[in-house]
């Protein structure tokens, strides 16, 4: 089983050189002639025809990209999804090889690191209930308490704790050490996370643990506030900082997945929506119906379906799935200012920007004619989410491969053709592009 989970680092991923805009055309045949009297006679419904015609273009767009990335992988690629929603109309598509069955848009995957938008969007709904101050170091107390937002143990000593704001958390400019993906002395050369889980499948992680060779190693990527670095161990301290905060205002031990569920996406939320956030070791399956991923690397001359995963380690930073659906309401709803977050908020929440990275904000990417939202790669998954507030139009794309035959070459196609796919469906509905 390949146990090791990879999330895209924004900082390089969001900017990928684009191809031109191929021309689009549907035709559409009208049949005149008399088939019989006026009473009983067919006709053809030519408005249908010309409701058609955009999902038609979205889809010969999309087939165009997923046939593209086969030859250049010189391999197959499972599916290509993009859902697409404008002021005047909502498409789905999903482009599969000859003979396989489309994936459809309730069908449930991965949505990896799209999760640390819900993160930011908790914690700025405890910010604008006066639960918290994102301002605030994580070291002051929680308001009307005596309690720090993060532990003040031995096992939370980390570097530069004392000047870390949960502000330059959601930024990513906190140089928090990242353990999913950076390298730590000691471990094979591997991420302490990928090292764990591939001699465990189902050890149970807490940020402590996490932590412990962060502190060890006296590990930083830089002084907080001086750079951007993209750390998923950042937003894991953010969940255990909405536990503790929904725990004090509670008065008994509640989770991260507990807040979400009672305030973002459960049934009580302002816009439910299907979407999930396992941490538990015996929680390792997607419900049905869901999308299977593949995963063909390098030593694999086949590409293998990918199934359970433990996602203790993950917390906060990408252990959330739902459904392209589901992801298209969120975003949609969030960034129109329609969802838990006031206008103002949403504002705050795109432009509160580190000046080391300009286009990220808190929780929250700007992709050049897609819009504002996040992306996420995880266990065979990548996807992208995103709201344009200039045209109205929402889009989520997804791409259920990873191809690691060629690294990184095969994993920047991947990543590539998957935005190019969500581009594509909108210069199909006459939107601009990014080239």
């Amino acid at each position: 089983m390949i146990n090791s989970c990879l999330f895209t680092r924004l900082s390089n991923r969001h900017d990928f050189s684009r191809r031109a805009v191929y021309a689009r055309f549907v035709r559409i045949f009208l049949t005149a002639g008399l088939t019989g009297l006026l009473v009983g006679c067919s006709f053809i419904n030519l408005e249908d025809h010309r409701l058609e015609s955009p999902s038609r273009k979205v889809q010969e767009a999309v087939d165009k990209v997923r046939t593209d990335l086969e030859k250049s992988l010189g391999n197959s690629v499972p599916s290509l999804n993009v859902l697409i929603q404008t002021p005047s109309q909502r498409i789905f598509v999903s482009s599969v090889p000859a003979g396989q069955t489309p994936v459809i848009e309730t069908a449930n995957f991965r949505i990896g690191s799209n999760t640390k938008n819900f993160t930011a969007t908790a914690i700025l709904n405890m910010h604008e209930e006066g639960w918290l101050n994102y301002k605030a170091r994580i070291t002051d107390l929680m308001p009307g308490t005596n309690m720090p937002y993060v532990p003040n143990t031995p096992a939370w000593d980390f570097p530069h704790k004392k000047d870390i704001t949960i502000e330059q958390l959601l930024q990513h400019s906190a140089g928090v050490y990242d353990m999913i993906n950076d390298t730590v002395a000691g471990f094979n050369g591997e991420s302490y996370v990928n090292y764990v889980l591939s001699r465990d499948s189902t050890h149970r992680f807490t940020t402590e643990e996490i932590l412990k060779p962060i502190i060890d190693n006296s590990l930083s990527s830089f002084a907080p506030g001086t750079n951007f670095y993209y750390s998923n161990t950042g937003y894991m301290i953010l969940s255990r900082i909405i536990e503790r905060v929904y725990s004090a205002k509670s008065g008994s031990a509640r989770t991260y997945a507990d807040y979400l569920y009672d305030h973002i996406t459960g049934p009580n939320s302002r816009v439910p929506l299907p979407i999930s956030f396992p941490y538990r070791v015996d929680d390792l399956l997607l419900p049905q119906p869901n999308v299977t991923s593949v995963i063909r690397p390098a030593s694999f001359g086949m590409g293998t379906g990918f199934g359970p995963v433990n996602m203790s380690a993950y917390v906060g930073t990408g252990n959330g799935y739902g459904t392209m659906a589901a992801l298209n309401t969120y975003v949609r709803s969030l960034m129109r200012g329609e969802n838990v977050l006031q206008p103002q908020t949403v504002k705050l929440m795109q432009t509160d920007v580190s000046l080391a990275a300009p286009y990220y904000g808190l929780g929250t990417a700007w992709f050049d004619n897609l819009g504002y939202g996040h992306n996420g790669s995880f266990a065979g998954y990548l996807s992208v989410m995103a709201y344009d507030p200039v045209t109205d139009v929402s889009v989520v794309a997804m791409l259920p491969l990873w191809d690691l035959s060629q690294v990184p070459a095969s994993f920047e196609k991947l990543l590539s053709h998957m935005y190019s796919a969500a581009y594509e469906a909108k210069g199909a509905l006459g939107y601009p592009i990014k080239r």
